[in-house]
């Protein structure tokens, strides 16, 4: 996907592209997970969450498969993401308000390590930052595995794992902002955001 500073897909991108498309697939769920959560249905829950969270696991793939990575598809993939764990945490408690007064602690730390990283790249660019990172990707499969497994009656432990495990990559986010003075996309990680400095800085002197 381009690193442009733009927010505006280029004229030459496609739109309807599988990527595309799936990462708009998570937007429109959703508001069909609230649904789904708020008249009490947990098992289509369960089995909606599963598609939208293969959905995120897929769309780089599709992309990087077919060569389809868009500037387009990297703010989708980043505003499903988005729309998809901001509406799971009040969806878990309409459902399961046991389960998450007993991981308050983990439900929180996941909130709030989240939403932080959210505000900060608003705070200093004015948008939603849209690294996607390596500590990103692996966390958002293993919250998702495990918040799963805990949902459906597994052991709290992999999701107590994998919180942590998100909270080290929000933390290398919120890294990668501090440092650099430019929005940017597809930043992989806190070393590539410093070679991205390093080469700006060299540009300037030349």
């Amino acid at each position: 996907m381009s690193t442009t500073r733009s927010e505006s897909p280029a004229p030459q991108e496609p739109l309807l592209t599988i990527p595309n498309l799936l990462s708009g697939l998570r937007l429109v769920l959703a508001p069909v997970l609230l649904y789904l959560a708020w008249t009490g249905q947990p098992t289509p829950f369960l089995v909606t969450l599963v598609i939208s969270l293969l959905s995120d696991l897929f769309d780089g793939w599709f992309a990087r498969r077919f060569n389809q990575a868009t500037h387009l598809g990297t703010l989708l993939d980043s505003y499903g993401d988005l729309a998809t764990y901001m509406t799971v945490p009040l969806c878990a408690w309409w459902l399961w308000p046991d389960l998450i007064r007993r991981e308050a602690w983990y439900a929180a730390a996941i909130v709030t390590s989240y939403v932080f990283p959210i505000v900060l790249g608003y705070l200093k660019y004015g948008r939603l930052t849209a690294y996607h990172t390596y500590g990103a990707k692996l966390s958002a499969v293993v919250i998702g595995a495990s918040a799963l497994a805990l949902f459906a009656g597994g052991p709290p432990l992999p999701f107590r794992i994998a919180t942590w495990i998100l909270v080290l990559a929000e933390l290398e986010e919120i890294a990668i902002t501090t440092i650099l003075p430019e929005w940017r996309t597809n930043v992989s990680s806190i070393l590539h955001a410093r070679r991205l400095l390093k080469s700006e800085r060299q540009e300037q002197t030349r």
